[in-house]
């Protein structure tokens, strides 16, 4: 379950506005002005929520985007404008990283004849990178001035657009952008108990889903528990797992425990057993297979053969960790999103934690497992997810620190 597409359409759309109602605007040449007689005409313009803000001219004008995290101005005279994006980290954007953030803002301006410049400094933001670039809607061109970098808490595109970026418009957006200010805003987090290591195990064995879905594998869930994340979690659970209130929870949880992919996984190999697979080479199960009665297409050979080779590896059981991990992970989602309480969901993970863990001997044996059977689910290559999972061993706060062998209580 990663989230992406939704917000992102929303926030497509403020881009494309905004480009549109720019493309017109008329720029200027002249010698620049000196960072203090710039300022000196300046005043703090912030995002909605009052977490960034940057200086622009005083008598600018702002226009509302319906986002909370971006400042969208305008000269008054139409000759230049920005447009500051934040998107929070671990949020519920669909950015998770520079290169991420880059590639939205690439494909939703329009971009082209992008070339490298000269980076600005920013206070405490890191990572940046600065491009001239012409910006292009219906058919209408004007000239484009990005910036990117990121915070601890969040990356963020500052973008100028006018009809021609002249060093007097790179003089003021680096004044402008010399007034730089974060702050950072607390979040409610309604998660009362303490996070010991059994709740930290609970969360490795859904960390890498959670990174990759640019969530915090230090929080149950992954998310703060408020109502912003119980919306999230609603909205993906519907979509994802056709879950909407506490009965269809229930449901989900009990199939993915006593049946789930594992299930279909050994009667399907049960199924080539009794046609002796397990007798053939994989040149003549793909033969086999391909020609007449069964008539499968060289792709679906390919996978009855990868899962023949699965079981002659692994057994019956090979792919039982992908069902244990997503139904712990259901468990964090089940209480973002008010399902179950957070003593329910608790104590549903430690009755999962403690019937999972005799199966696998460590976290990479889990993981392996959990790993075959994405394969088995997605039809696809696990790369990526093994990837991730080999940097978060890696990282300071690495959730696999935590003992696989802990023994496993209730501790809240």
């Amino acid at each position: 379950m990663i989230l992406k597409n939704k917000k992102a359409g929303r926030i497509i759309s403020f881009f494309m506005v905004m480009v549109l109602a720019l493309t017109m605007l008329q720029g200027c040449g002249g010698k620049p002005a000196s960072t203090e007689e710039l300022l000196a005409d300046m005043q703090e313009f912030s995002t909605p929520d009052g977490s960034a803000s940057i200086y622009l001219k005083k008598d600018w004008i702002t226009e509302d985007v319906g986002s909370e995290t971006f400042i969208t101005a305008g000269s008054e005279d139409g000759r230049e404008a920005v447009l500051l994006m934040q998107f929070p980290k671990g949020g519920i954007f669909p950015v998770d990283s520079m290169e991420s953030l880059q590639e939205l803002v690439e494909t939703s301006y329009g971009m082209s004849d992008d070339e490298e410049a000269e980076a600005i400094a920013i206070p405490g933001m890191s990572n940046i990178k600065a491009y001239t670039c012409k910006v292009t809607s219906d058919g209408t061109t004007a000239a484009g001035y990005l910036i990117y970098g990121e915070t601890d808490y969040a990356y963020y595109s500052i973008g100028f657009i006018a009809n021609k970026i002249t060093d007097k418009v790179k003089a003021s957006f680096a004044a402008s952008l010399s007034k730089f200010k974060e702050v950072v805003p607390e979040v409610e987090n309604n998660f009362t108990s303490e996070m010991t290591d059994t709740i930290r195990w609970f969360n490795a064995a859904y960390a890498v889903l959670t990174d990759l879905n640019g969530w915090d594998y230090n929080l149950f869930g992954g998310l703060p528990a408020n109502d912003e994340s119980a919306s999230v979690e609603q909205e993906l659970l519907k979509s994802w797992w056709d879950v909407s209130d506490k009965a269809s929870a229930d449901s989900t949880l009990e199939w993915i425990l006593t049946e789930g992919h594992r299930t279909d996984y050994k009667e399907t190999v049960q199924t080539l057993l009794d046609v002796g697979l397990n007798d053939m080479s994989a040149e003549e199960m793909t033969s086999f297979l391909t020609a007449s009665p069964y008539n499968m297409s060289s792709e679906e050979a390919e996978a009855c053969v990868q899962m023949m080779d699965m079981y002659a590896q692994y057994g019956e059981t090979a792919i039982d960790g992908w069902d244990y991990c997503r139904a712990l992970s259901l468990m964090g989602y089940f209480y973002l999103a008010g399902y179950y309480t957070e003593q329910e969901a608790l104590d549903k993970s430690l009755e999962i934690a403690q019937t999972m863990q005799p199966l696998f001997g460590s976290w990479d044996e889990l993981m392996d497992s959990y790993l075959r059977g994405y394969e088995y689910w997605n039809g696809e290559s696990s790369d990526e997810r093994r990837s991730v999972y080999e940097d978060i061993k890696t990282r300071e706060d690495n959730p696999y620190a935590v003992d696989y062998n802990l023994a496993l209580t209730k501790t809240w």
